[in-house]
């Protein structure tokens, strides 16, 4: 049971249920660590984590279609912070921009009334951090400015656009799935729209299209052969009418783990396809009897995707290595790689599908790439994670499946002895990347281990049943039950169940199946226990099975509160218990009502057959119980005096009083063991209110009063001290004054009157009225409206049923199959994140303050100032306000014992401390600069230590020889990869698009990709199979004997160096830089590239042909015009002379960005690794240290860690002293570590 505090006062809050159809794409997993998801009209943000709701935003009218967090690729600092911002666009066009934290919208956009097809956010951020592109139906796409809500521009296509997606590796590349094919766009930017209207490609669906078998060695099996038919054709002329299947096209989307390749998804297939050739590179098929698709997501860290299938079930397949095992590779060294093959590794337990319950989509946190969510159709959200578990070697050679093995590192640097990992942190960390032949050794290295995956389901979140509901509060809070109340809400559902929740978290408390038909009423007897009843649907004599039940909500017990009685009668229509809990009316609709003792579950009273018709019927809150309690404490201290007492004395007392007392007493069977007397007032058709006392089993009528002429029929009266509220069927309140015997009658014109209720706390006299159309608030002492909500105004949902949860807020139950708790004003429910309070912490840093936040990333990456590291923050000198302190505390112990434990290990090295940080906080741009930080200082201190000669990067020959096993970069990181490895993963791809060839079109392309690649012989056979009727065979033939002939004479090179320059000049840009690559000018052909902006290509050539100097030249080249003002990727401009070790360069530019904390911890790591020492310092790197260590002295004196600032400044040498001096005179006593004593130590990382 979940633990409970009593929180006097409720957070409001929205209940979701069941999911809109237009809801289904409406889902996303942000970097920040949360899910948002579209509910009807409102976004429910969830912690995966801890499987709760921790905010409902609301303010769209419409429902909502998509939501997209925002992006965390930037560096943050108190000026571009933590923070968490949702972009949500519903079916009516419009677009909210929110501030999660807060709920506040910070900007609405609206240009068309059409539901947004699809929007992001622009991922490269150097430009602006707030661009959304969004797909305004049917053809435009729009750029917003997400902060400010202008619009930057607006484009428009020939076709309707379905769905876009950006280029993970370019910025200015974008492709738009339309209705008839694929649009690429190759000069996106934010500046302006598109020039041209971009690359129309159209698809033959793959049923479509003729087999284009290439005579292979050996003739493939039958599955082999239908993949082998698969080919999807991409052409640039529109197919014929029967071939096109286009709209079976599900989904696009570029693979982030390589570039230039993307993933269409069919229902029964997953084509890859290789964008260079366009032309299909792998399938993952699934055979006859297997579930369709409904959505793909390929995987960054490794080339994997996670599929959902139709029945709820995620598999997750992963490329299949190509590094041959020894004896496959003996038998055929051809056959080795004929596709890109994806194993299926895992797969998750599917859900039952029925008509109204079914998958819609599946999120993957973007961070670890290891959890993923399902929502399905009836509002559940199922939280999966992925595991790995060592496995037997050759537990099942059957299967046929290369083995997988985990990486020998952890977070980027390899382990050390004992040290302390977290296996399952991201599943880089838990299976190592596809392998590739020619580089990686097919066996596993030594400590390696085979893992086999499997899902896990941790935690799920369920929603309401399908509307209609029926609510009731638990009694209100008093001053004899504070210690132990809990605010429960049941919720009566369509299906027979009572849902009860705890409204101080919003959590479900218990589900209960009590009926086998819809739950009609709902009534508490005690704070634990309650009441409901069902009818079924009436037969032909109309009559029906009445279910009234007893529930306890403590043992679950649930019994027949009318026994055997209910079957074959007339429906009930209400029940009411009385204020005490003593008793309770059951009315029924052509059947004279019947009057139980709720205590003891006995019928008191069945009343005549010519008893009137009820239509309306409330319990009076006078009654009296003190008075008896007054006579039974008198008679308790005569019983007392009893004893005592003479005779004579004895007999003033009554004895027949005390003879009851004690009769009663011993037959007591609740706490009170009295009856006290209480009444209720019922009307009659004709509108005759009567007045009925009941006391023990004794039922008396009282006074009646005339009908009023100016009400119709009452249909409902509420009591409370001395008012009387009735409403009647055509809109009309009439307050009665008990004490003044005065009545008003007010019209409001709203039609039936359903519900009227007062709110609970003495003396308090608000009424809630309930109509068919909307719910007001009314103010019985003053006699007016005080709010009122009403449907098509200002809510789009019909309100079903009302209760006050509080004495000021109000729970209203909607036909969107929600159940909304909200201020008596009852505005929309989004509410401010920090008032809430939840059953478990959650860990997510964007809550805090952005200063707060700032100061818990430092805290964890650096504790120099002791020898432990700590997770207690009260234990540093940090100077804040207590309640922030407190919440920065929250936030440490929020996280797991195995994360804690890895962060207090002192063997986690800076790196590895830096990367973890990163992945805790979900910072994508820290995480890719830590990871590449990580790699290139550890292979250059050891091509340092193994002393290679010269300058330049290390050679391959070098790097290999190398004492520990150090890893490559993952392909994902593209031309940042060592040159030996991305020249091989080029290789190996031209061979695949070589065996998946079927035109001419993409021989001629793949030869070009050979000829670049210095693979000159297999470039030959390929220009020699041109076919003579061909109109380029002359001209591909002379191509082959000038290759063929080239190395063999010397004065050639000229006139070849000649004709390239004469090409380029004329524009054959391409033509050009082929000469020069085969007379081994690739370097002239790089810069020609450049020249003519041709930048990645010229890195990607340089990384495939040059030697190391030469290419460090071109990719210096390349970073200096990333930073210039045009371009603007500074970011990128750093991981390039990242990768070829400029690291004081780096130290440089970080510095003048002002990432003063990314500036001193990398300079700390690069003296460590001792790849910028200090001892060969010049005045140069001692000012750059200087600088950068006060800076970030500074930087943490702002954000309140005083024992870290006065480190980092005794360290900064004469830049630090005016700092240590300004710390001191605040001080008054200076921290516990002398600067001079700190000086001896080489590095703050000591502690490390």
């Amino acid at each position: 049971m979940i633990p409970y505090t009593v929180n006097i006062k409720l957070a409001a809050r929205t209940l979701t249920g069941t999911l809109n159809l237009q809801n289904k794409t409406a889902v996303d997993w942000g970097w920040q660590g949360l899910i948002a998801q579209g509910c009807h009209t409102s976004i429910l943000i969830i912690d995966p984590k801890t499987a709760q709701t921790i905010q409902v935003l609301e303010r769209h009218k419409a429902n909502v279609v998509k939501v997209k967090w925002s992006r965390e690729n930037y560096h943050h600092s108190l000026s571009s912070p933590y923070s968490l911002r949702l972009a949500s666009a519903d079916a009516a066009g419009k677009i909210i921009v929110w501030d999660v934290v807060s709920g506040i919208a910070h900007c609405e956009i609206q240009e068309h009334t059409k539901p947004i097809q699809d929007m992001d956010w622009l991922w490269n951020q150097d430009a602006s951090r707030d661009l959304l592109l969004a797909v305004h139906p049917p053809n435009y796409i729009v750029l917003w400015n997400g902060d400010t809500g202008t619009k930057l521009w607006k484009k428009s296509y020939a076709e309707n656009i379905l769905s876009f997606s950006f280029d993970p590796f370019d910025p200015a590349n974008l492709a738009l799935l339309t209705s008839e094919g694929i649009v690429f766009i190759t000069d996106f930017s934010h500046s302006k729209p598109p020039g041209s209207s971009g690359k129309k490609v159209y698809i033959a669906s793959p049923h479509s299209s003729p087999a284009h078998s290439k005579p292979t060695a050996i003739q493939p099996t039958g599955a082999k052969k239908a993949l082998n038919k698969v080919k999807v054709l991409i052409t640039n002329e529109k197919p014929t009418a029967e071939a096109v299947t286009l709209n079976d096209c599900l989904q696009l989307s570029y693979l982030p783990s390589k570039r230039s390749h993307m993933l269409l998804l069919y229902p029964r297939e997953i084509l890859i396809l290789d964008l260079e050739l366009s032309q299909t590179v792998g399938v993952v098929a699934i055979e006859r009897s297997g579930v369709p698709f409904i959505q793909v997501i390929p995987c960054a860290q490794r080339d994997a995707l996670y599929c959902l299938h139709e029945n709820g079930c995620i598999t997750l397949r992963v490329c299949r290595s190509t590094t041959p095992l020894a004896e496959e590779a003996a038998v055929d060294p051809e056959q080795a790689v004929q596709e890109l093959v994806y194993d299926l590794r895992a797969q998750c337990d599917a859900i039952r599908v029925t008509k109204t319950v079914r998958p819609y989509r599946a999120m993957l946190c973007p961070v670890n790439e290891n959890r993923a969510a399902l929502v399905v159709s009836d509002g559940r959200v199922m939280l999966w994670e992925l595991k790995a578990h060592a496995s037997k070697a050759a537990a099942n050679p059957s299967t046929g499946l290369s083995p997988l093995y985990t990486p020998l590192d952890f977070c980027a640097t390899p382990l050390a002895q004992n040290q302390k990992r977290i296996p399952d942190l991201s599943l880089n960390s838990m299976i190592g990347h596809t392998l590739i032949s020619g580089v990686d050794p097919p066996w596993p290295s030594a400590g390696q281990q085979e893992v086999q995956l499997r899902f896990i389901l941790t935690g799920l979140l369920s929603g309401l049943p399908l509307p209609p509901f029926s609510l009731r509060m638990c009694p209100p809070l008093t001053t004899k039950n504070i210690n132990h109340y809990q605010p429960l809400l049941a919720v009566g559902s369509s299906n027979g169940s009572v849902l009860v929740y705890n409204l101080t978290s919003g959590l479900l408390h218990k589900e209960l199946s009590v009926h086998s038909c819809e739950v009609r009423g709902i009534e508490w007897v005690s704070l634990t226990s309650f009441l409901s009843f069902a009818t079924s649907a009436p037969n032909n004599m109309g009559l029906v099975r009445n279910e009234l039940q007893h529930v306890d909500l403590r043992t679950g017990r649930c019994f027949a509160f009318r026994g055997e009685r209910g079957n074959d009668e007339s429906a009930i229509e209400m029940i009411k218990v009385s204020h005490l809990k003593q008793y309770l009316v059951v009315v029924f609709r052509d059947k004279p009502l019947e009057l139980w003792d709720v205590r003891t579950g006995t019928l008191l009273r069945e009343m005549a057959k010519n008893f009137p018709t009820v239509t309306a019927l409330e319990w009076s809150p006078s009654h009296n119980l003190k008075s008896l309690k007054k006579k039974q404490l008198a008679a308790r201290e005569a019983m007392a005096r009893q004893t005592t007492l003479s005779d004579a004395e004895q007999s003033s007392v009554e004895s027949s009083v005390i003879s009851l007392l004690q009769d009663a007493e011993s037959k007591a069977e609740t706490s009170q063991g009295i009856s006290a007397r209480e009444h209720f007032v019922f009307t009659d058709t004709d509108g005759q209110v009567y007045h009925i006392t009941v006391e023990g089993n004794t039922v008396k009528d009282g006074a009646r009063i005339p009908p009023d002429g100016s009400m119709g029929s009452i249909a409902c009266i509420a009591w409370k001290g001395d008012t009387l509220v009735l409403g009647d069927v055509d809109g009309n309140l009439n307050f009665w004054d008990l004490k003044a015997r005065l009545s008003r009658g007010f019209p409001t014109h709203r039609g039936w009157v359903k519900k009227i209720r007062f709110a609970p706390g003495k003396g308090n006299q608000k009424l809630l009225v309930m109509y068919t159309d909307g719910v007001d608030v009314w103010d019985t002492k003053e006699v007016q409206m005080v709010s009122s909500i009403r449907v098509g105004r200002n809510v789009t949902y019909r309100i079903l049923d009302i209760d006050w949860c509080t004495s000021d807020k109000v729970v209203l139950a909607s036909d969107d199959g929600c159940v909304r708790v909200l201020e008596m004003a009852m505005k929309s429910a989004s509410y401010r994140m920090d008032e809430q309070d939840l059953t478990d912490p959650v860990w997510c840093p964007y809550l805090l303050l952005p200063r707060a936040a700032l100061t818990l990333k430092a805290f964890l990456l650096l504790q120099p100032w002791s020898g432990t590291f700590t997770m207690d923050i009260t234990q540093v000198d940090y100077s804040e306000k207590d309640e922030i302190k407190g919440l920065v505390q929250e936030q440490l112990n929020s996280l797991s014992n195995d994360i804690k434990s890895v962060l207090q290990d002192p063997e986690l090295n800076l790196l590895q401390r830096c990367l973890l940080v990163s992945h805790l906080f979900g910072d994508e741009s820290d995480l890719l600069f830590w990871t590449v930080t990580a790699h290139y200082l550890q292979s250059f201190a050891q091509a340092r230590q193994l002393d290679v000669p010269g300058p330049t990067s290390p050679s391959p020959a070098g790097a290999r020889q190398q004492s520990t096993p150090q890893g490559h970069l993952d392909i994902c990181h593209d031309t940042l990869c060592e040159s030996s490895f991305f020249q091989r993963f080029q290789l190996e791809r031209v061979h695949l698009q070589e065996v998946k060839r079927s035109s001419y079109e993409h021989t001629k392309k793949c030869a070009d990709q050979l000829l670049l690649l210095g693979q000159t012989d297999r470039a030959v056979q390929l220009l020699l199979e041109t076919s003579a009727d061909n109109p380029s065979y002359y001209c591909d033939s002379l191509k082959a004997c000038l290759v063929t002939t080239i190395p063999s004479s010397g004065p050639s090179q000229s006139t070849i160096k000649l004709v390239a320059t004469n090409m380029i000049a004329s524009g054959k840009l391409a033509e050009g830089v082929q000469l020069l690559c085969l007379i081994d000018k690739a370097a002239d052909a790089c810069r020609y590239l450049q020249t003519y902006g041709e930048w990645n290509r010229a890195a990607w050539l340089a990384k495939v042909r040059l030697n190391p100097a030469e290419a460090s030249d071109v990719l210096k080249r390349w970073a200096e015009h990333l930073c210039s003002p045009q371009v603007n990727q500074k970011t990128k401009a750093i991981l390039v002379l990242l990768s070829l070790g400029c690291f004081h360069k780096v130290g440089e530019m970080l510095h003048s960005m002002r990432y003063f904390d990314r500036a001193a911890l990398f300079i700390e790591a690069c003296l460590k690794y001792g790849v910028m020492e200090a001892n060969e310092i010049t005045n140069i790197l001692s000012k750059l240290i200087g600088a950068a260590f006060a800076d970030y002295a500074r930087l943490l004196r702002s954000t309140g860690l005083r024992e870290g600032s006065a480190l980092w400044a005794s360290r900064a040498g004469g830049a630090g002293e005016e700092i240590l001096e300004e710390l001191f005179q605040g001080e008054g006593s200076g921290p516990d570590i002398a600067p001079g004593e700190q000086e001896a130590n080489s590095s703050p990382g000591a502690a490390d």
